[in-house]
């Protein structure tokens, strides 16, 4: 398409591809970290609220913890149907139609009495989180100009570990202190608020051209992209393994009282990374990628050999928290850049389905090893997981995780 058609196809009030801004719009990008907190909080919020979700329900608190597991679900079979299905709406109108669709989830689970509609809410969040999760990165990077596009991504991804560090904790206080209703009435209170500010202040872009639309599929062609995803699946399963558990790990080493500390000191840890990453990802991805895994696997090996000192396992969190709190910046700046301008969206749905396949597996997984050998098998569990994610991403240096990252226009 030429300039002249690309800016003919665009919207009165809207920004064409070809006015990028010269600075970061940063009201515009923290309604986009808004959003991701959103997402992020509404899947897990119902971790700490699951006794009184349960007798309230009716239901034992097995069922209703597979609230978290339906709401993945509804990510996975969704994300990358949607996303084709949805290639040529305009941006701004498919954000704000995802977002709707967490306001009247989170209604729905408030108000429910009834197990089967509760999980109905839930899928429904999930199905919006797959639509907003493979348009965020991509919308980020068109706001910014290409030397700060790394950066904008950050700023928009900050919104997850503020979910766990933060979000989670507060709605669960709110759940104790007045009931678990309020935590998802404010959860759709924050999300009509954002639709406010998405509708004033973030631009517009338009979607893809029907003649230009690509294959969903033919994004696994594209060099780099099947590396990225692959990071991506074993890189958060290893993660998920330790982290859905991490109060039964605490537990084993006598400091289950310390698990409410410890997340804030990983949340914390979180934050200094994606402070790191922002700034340095334009010219270091492939060395950040490498250092996260490093990180995390000090990490491991901490936990897994000298997790009887209180006083090394909050050095292990912190290495940890390090290591994960840029990780959703680089994978999914990585599968932009790999994916490139015409199977970007694509990459995004992609990596979204697996990044929710690692979740749910991650789950799994960490139950059936802590019924068959307990909980310290988890930190070498990580070990064993993260051996090919440094293996691939040390060979992916021309596609993937190159060692000069090149900035492309989305």
């Amino acid at each position: 398409m030429s300039i002249s058609e690309k800016e003919a196809a665009v919207a009165p009030g809207a920004v064409s591809d070809t006015e990028r801004p010269q600075g970061l719009p940063m009201l515009a990008l923290l309604a986009l970290a808004t959003a991701v907190f959103i997402t992020s909080l509404t899947e897990t919020l119902p971790a700490g609220l699951l006794p009184a979700m349960s007798q309230d329900l009716g239901v034992s608190e097995s069922a209703t913890g597979q609230t978290v597991t339906i709401y993945a679900l509804g990510t996975v079979l969704t994300a990358m149907p949607l996303a084709a299905a949805t290639a040529g709406w305009r941006r701004k109108r498919l954000l704000m139609t995802a977002m709707a669709g967490f306001a009247v989830a989170n209604t729905v689970t408030a108000v429910s009495e009834v197990y089967a509609l509760t999980m109905a809410a839930r899928f429904v969040a999930g199905v919006a989180a797959g639509l907003a999760w493979a348009l965020l990165a991509g919308y980020a990077r068109r706001m910014a100009p290409p030397h700060l596009q790394g950066k904008a991504i950050a700023i928009a991804m900050a919104g997850i570990p503020l979910a766990l560090s933060l979000g989670v904790p507060a709605g669960t206080f709110l759940g104790k202190v007045i009931s678990w209703q309020a935590a998802f009435f404010t959860m759709t209170g924050l999300t009509v608020l954002l639709l406010v500010l998405i509708a004033a202040r973030v631009p517009d872009y338009p979607g893809q051209r029907a003649g230009g639309r690509t294959s969903m599929m033919g994004a696994l062609k594209v060099p780099g992209v099947m590396p990225v995803l692959a990071v991506t699946l074993i890189f958060v399963l290893a993660h998920t393994i330790l982290y859905t558990f991490i109060a039964t790990f605490l537990d084993s080493v006598e400091m289950g009282d310390s698990t409410d500390l410890v997340l804030l000191v990983f949340g914390v840890a979180c934050l200094v990374s994606i402070w790191v990453v922002g700034a340095q990802i334009n010219h270091r991805l492939r060395g950040l990628m490498i250092a996260a895994t490093l990180l995390i696997a000090v990490a491991a090996a901490l936990l897994a050999v000298l997790a009887d000192s209180p006083v090394l396992v909050y050095a292990a969190v912190v290495l940890w928290g390090l290591g994960w709190g840029g990780a959703p910046t680089l994978l999914q700046t990585a599968a932009s850049d790999a994916g490139g301008a015409e199977q970007g969206d694509n990459a995004q749905a992609m990596l979204v389905t697996l990044w929710n396949v690692a979740m749910a597996g991650g789950g799994i997984a960490g139950g059936v090893l802590l019924d068959a050998v307990g909980a310290g098998s988890f930190p070498w569990t990580i070990l064993v997981l993260l051996a090919p994610v440094l293996v691939i991403a040390l060979a992916a240096r021309n596609h993937g995780f190159p060692a000069k990252r090149a900035a492309v226009d989305s």
